[in-house]
């Protein structure tokens, strides 16, 4: 008889059908760009709740405020070098970090984030769950985010 419950037993299997979400807000001021960068993945990943699962969608949705006063160390700002090429010949182009932060902040931390996530399917749908904003205001109010304090957001 005992065998028997303890066949009928399943481990749940959470969806994004089945899983609520919540909103969080993280303020960005004063943060380490990178250290601000894996928490913000870990998030919409959802490996900070009991019910993750892998390979489903089952983290937050993140808005960041305050992006444009991200700092880095090392003196990252001139040594950190981003390479593409245009598809012609001898079109290799590079940008250093301050460049493409100053361009586009919003932008900068996107690509961070994206090369943490799954790449493939699943990632571009996590990403989409990212809003990035360089000031303090945002649209997202009505949703009423959870602030994320940074001591917590490293803890992830």
């Amino acid at each position: 008889m005992i065998l028997v419950t303890m066949m009928n037993r399943k481990s749940p299997y959470f969806t994004k059908l089945n899983t609520e979400r919540e909103w969080c807000l993280v303020d960005a001021e004063d943060q380490v760009f990178g250290r601000l960068c894996v928490g913000v993945a870990k998030l919409l990943i959802g490996k900070h709740k009991p019910t993750f699962t892998p390979g489903q969608d089952t983290g937050a949705f993140v808005v960041v405020i305050n992006a444009d006063k991200l700092r880095v160390t090392g003196g990252k700002e001139k040594k950190k070098i981003y390479y593409w090429h245009t598809g012609y010949i001898g079109h290799l182009k590079q940008r250093t970090f301050a460049e493409k932060f100053q361009k586009s902040v919003r932008q900068s931390v996107m690509d961070a984030v994206r090369g943490m996530l799954p790449q493939n399917k699943l990632g571009d749908r996590l990403i989409t769950k990212l809003k990035v904003y360089p000031g303090a205001e945002h649209p997202h109010k009505a949703q009423q985010p959870e602030l994320i304090s940074p001591e917590h957001l490293c803890k992830l």
